[in-house]
């Protein structure tokens, strides 16, 4: 049963570097995805908000129209939605407006980022298994060699199963670190369309009051 055991580990063993070197190619292709994905969308969040800020100085709400006048975009088309919203209804169902389309867009922002959450979390406790497995067996092999030979055997044991802890670790720190990073930028997009709501809103009560006095 122990023998049965301990070939178990050493096929396991070298699974989870197998393991460790696919997850590695995952991560690296979802960084890259969500890297270039997501570039772009917050280089025109930034310059949304600088506009809604100029347009705030200046007393100048219609920026509004503008930004929906911007290259297709997340937030070009929430303009637009905006103010074909408020030229029909007014203000009247626009803050729900504003909340049903951050609903549909937030999938496509988070789209993959669970995966390489999952991944920064698990990949040390992988590469931990691998060197669990690795050092089980050195030991096994060290029972089973001569007196002479037991040294070489457990330190070359031993520094082969840690190259598993430095795999998962490898793995681990850059999808962590890009999971916290790309969580922010997604964070900053939607900020950007929450402070397109709120001055859709204003145009729209700035609009209202302009009709009431026409009228």
């Amino acid at each position: 049963m122990n023998l049965q055991f301990f070939s178990f580990a050493n096929i396991a063993e070298n699974i989870v570097m197998w393991l460790l070197g696919f997850s590695s190619v995952v991560s690296l292709s979802l960084i890259l995805e969500r890297y270039f994905y997501l570039k772009k969308i917050s280089k025109e969040s930034v310059r949304t908000l600088e506009a809604i800020e100029k347009g705030l100085a200046t007393s100048r709400l219609e920026v509004l129209d503008d930004v929906a006048k911007s290259p297709d975009s997340i937030l070009s088309r929430a303009c637009l939605y905006a103010t074909k919203h408020i030229e029909e209804s007014g203000e009247q169902g626009l803050q729900e407006v504003f909340n049903t389309y951050t609903i549909t867009v937030r999938p496509k922002l988070e789209r993959s980022l669970s995966y390489l959450g999952s991944i920064g979390s698990n990949a040390p406790y992988v590469g931990l298994l691998g060197t669990v497995l690795g050092i089980m067996k050195t030991f096994h092999d060290m029972s089973q060699a001569s007196s002479d030979a037991g040294q070489k055997v457990v330190m070359a044991g031993i520094s082969f199963s840690l190259v598993a802890t430095a795999a998962g670790l490898s793995v681990a720190i850059p999808s962590v670190y890009f999971f916290n990073y790309f969580h922010k930028k997604v964070q900053s997009i939607l900020d950007a369309l929450s402070a397109l709501s709120e001055l859709s809103i204003a145009y729209a009560k700035k609009r209202g009051r302009k009709n009431e006095i026409k009228v």
